[in-house]
């Protein structure tokens, strides 16, 4: 399996990229757009297998995490740099025609890069476990909250009202709900893209979205994209899982406003289902691809 690694000069940085694969009869590549912001590639590469199949993968480190750039400048962390940076991706690979897969910040990405940059090119798009709306994202998480024990539920009140995210209640609390929703702590018997040590991006995530999945503060804390999803008139699969962050309802929203969607929903899963149900998810992607 062939597999290049790289980085592409963004302003004074550089961002990191990996290719897996080679296409088969001038198949358009998939770029995987990773979540956070602040995390890295690493969970994707649990995709390769898809490169086994004939399908070319793209994937990069954006900006303030992992093999990319990560300068202390939280000035940056707002949408137009990953905006920018995806454009300037395709244009450094000579990315005409592509497919795009963005998971959960990812996915984010992927609908305001569609509904403002409007590139040329796109041929179809896959909402892995993502959101339209960070109002309904924080209202979904806290329904969610609901469930944890009382004493949990407690702990999360108090640091939301004081504003004190390091109190040991608090994070035995978050990792709870995490570990729910998000994915099971890594051991050594995790896959090795997921046991990886890696530099999370937490000024990034900090200063973009805020200081947990359920209190978006940071500059991303107005991103509201529902209304204007019937715009993407590409084929759009959306998927997440019955335990997820991106509950049912908020991918069912997305469904709804799409007007050229489907949507698959993975029982018994999390944040992850491409980790949690890998063969089934790599066919999922397979057909997918091949058929668009």
């Amino acid at each position: 399996m062939k597999i290049t690694e790289g980085y592409m000069p963004f302003h004074d940085y550089q961002t990191y990229f990996r290719i897996v694969g080679e296409a088969k009869k001038n198949a358009a590549p998939l770029i995987l757009l990773h979540g956070g912001p602040g995390s890295s590639h690493n969970y994707f590469e649990m995709l390769d297998d898809l490169a086994q199949e004939g399908f070319r993968l793209v994937m990069y480190d954006q900006l303030g995490c992992g093999q990319s750039s990560a300068p202390d400048q939280p000035e940056l962390w707002q949408a137009q740099t990953w905006l920018d940076e995806l454009t300037e991706l395709r244009s450094y690979l000579h990315l005409d025609h592509v497919h795009l897969l963005g998971q959960s910040f990812g996915g984010m990405l992927a609908l305001m890069y569609l509904l403002e940059k409007k590139p040329q090119g796109v041929q179809s798009l896959i909402l892995s476990s993502t959101l339209s709306s960070a109002k309904l994202w924080a209202s979904e998480q806290h329904r969610l909250i609901k469930y944890l024990p009382q004493a949990e539920q407690e702990a999360i009140v108090v640091a939301e009202k004081t504003g004190n995210y390091s109190e040991p209640a608090y994070l035995a609390a978050n990792a709870h709900y995490m570990a729910l929703h998000a994915a099971a702590p890594v051991t050594k018997d995790s896959p090795e893209p997921l046991k990886r040590a890696k530099i999370n991006g937490e000024q990034s995530y900090m200063t973009a979205w805020g200081p947990n999945e359920y209190t978006p503060t940071g500059t991303l804390r107005n991103y509201e994209y529902t209304d204007r999803l019937a715009e993407i008139k590409i084929p759009t699969l959306i998927t997440n899982g019955t335990d997820d962050l991106c509950t049912p309802l908020i991918a069912k929203t997305m469904y709804d406003h799409l007007s050229n969607a489907q949507w698959k929903l993975f029982q018994n899963s999390r944040h992850m289902p491409f980790v949690e149900h890998h063969d089934e998810y790599i066919n999922l992607l397979s057909s997918w691809l091949t058929e668009h």
